[in-house]
């Protein structure tokens, strides 16, 4: 980890670089994502058994890939009772966050004009579950909770099952949240299965949720096909801090983020250049003995900045400019400086709510725009989830008062035929 301080003299170009932290490079995994799809797209099913078969060493045949509901009674059996409570409470909270974003159809008239938006819920959402390093059911509830509110009719999962260990708590979670379908597959050939369909898989309108670099380019790929949510990139959290911040606290906070990935991004802004050295030391101290201690560090070494800026002003407008996926206002006042806050994923103020109690309880949506696309981003939500259809009705006198404009601008284009289209309306 490194104690960046404005007076470095490559202070600024270290910002520089992390404001442009989203370059992704994709080359070296396209071609094999490609090769991946086309085959799914060729062969269906028999793809997704052979490449399951290979990728996470199983060796189902085509009625294994779909979890049964005898599996999902056993993992009811398997996990503990307080897990099961918090399981149900965590998508109880986030049911009711979300169903404050219910949009409704609206219309409305002018003389003899009606117009409108009509609201509709996609038929069939995909959902994709992380099964490799550890076990989300937090995404599960996260993923298929809002499309379940949105009142999506069909919610397909897909997870990969390495050696064939099924995570009992991501199907549980995924019966809490109302999954339909369950299918244990992952990595590219899944996101493929979701996109074109397969005979056991059906195809989706959206594919939603986090996964590796084979997962995420794989969805861009597919974009057109089916709808996603987003391309993500690693996890990271900026915490913007003052004087009355604890060292402690933040520390803690930093190495919850890099215990995700050897990629994961944990950023400390701060005007104390005290509580940038006192931080250090408490990363040092409380990262010994993490049961992920391996990435941990590796995330430090390489991702980890505790920024020490002039004033709290600039380290406000350095987090603006980074857009980051998670900001934690560790500072006096913070729903004060919330207001100062432009581009952040998620935004959690003060010195006793850690961006943990975001990633499961809360309610807000803890799947976020990353690498800076706060910008222009926004939290997975029932928006996600719905379609909008533009409503429009004439009467003939409406349509002879405003035909002249509209022929006008029609022949401006040059397009003769859409000016007739009204005037055969009105001769």
């Amino acid at each position: 980890m490194r104690l960046l301080k404005y007076s470095d003299p490559d202070y600024q170009k270290v910002l520089d670089r992390l404001v442009n932290r989203s370059d992704v490079d994709f080359q070296a995994q396209d071609q094999t994502v490609r090769d991946i799809i086309e085959r799914v797209k060729r062969e269906g099913d028999a793809a997704l058994v052979a490449l399951t078969n290979q990728f996470d060493q199983t060796d189902y045949q085509v009625e294994d890939l779909r979890v049964t509901q005898e599996e999902i009674q056993q993992a009811y059996d398997t996990i503990k009772l307080e897990e099961l409570e918090a399981l149900k409470l965590a998508a109880d909270n986030i049911g009711r966050y979300h169903q404050k974003q219910v949009q409704h159809s609206w219309e409305y008239k002018e003389g003899e004009v009606y117009l409108g938006q009509m609201i509709r819920p996609l038929a069939t959402v995909g959902v994709y579950v992380p099964g490799g390093k550890a076990s989300y059911p937090s995404s599960v509830l996260m993923n298929a909770v809002p499309a379940r509110v949105a009142g999506v009719k069909r919610v397909v999962m897909v997870s990969p099952t390495p050696r064939r260990e099924v995570s009992p708590h991501c199907l549980v979670a995924a019966d809490i949240a109302g999954v339909d379908e369950i299918y244990k597959i992952g990595g590219a050939q899944a996101v493929a299965a979701l996109a074109l369909g397969t005979e056991t898989v059906p195809r989706v309108d959206k594919i939603v949720g986090p996964g590796n670099i084979y997962v995420a380019l794989a969805k861009r790929l597919v974009f057109g096909l089916v709808d996603i949510d987003m391309i993500a990139g690693p996890s990271e959290i900026l915490v913007l801090a003052d004087d009355s911040a604890r060292a402690d606290f933040i520390a803690a906070d930093l190495l919850s983020q890099a215990e995700h990935d050897e990629d994961a991004v944990p950023i400390l802004v701060t005007p104390s250049e005290a509580l940038a050295e006192a931080t250090r030391e408490e990363l040092n101290r409380q990262k010994a003995g993490l049961s992920r201690e391996s990435i941990v560090n590796a995330s430090l070494e390489n991702k980890c900045l505790l920024i020490v800026t002039r004033t709290l002003d600039e380290a406000v407008d350095l987090a603006n400019r980074l857009a980051p996926e998670h900001l934690e206002l560790a500072v006096e006042n913070p729903h004060e400086l919330v207001k100062r806050i432009d581009n952040a994923g998620a935004i959690f103020l003060g010195h006793f709510t850690p961006e943990a109690i975001g990633d499961y309880l809360a309610g807000p949506n803890h799947v976020l725009p990353t690498s800076g696309t706060a910008r222009f981003s926004s939290p997975l939500g029932v928006y996600d989830f719905i379609k909008r259809t533009s409503l429009i009705s004439y009467s003939k006198e409406e349509l002879d008062r405003a035909a002249h404009a509209c022929c006008t601008l029609a022949e401006m284009e040059n397009l003769e035929a859409h000016s007739k289209a009204v005037k055969v309306r009105i001769s």
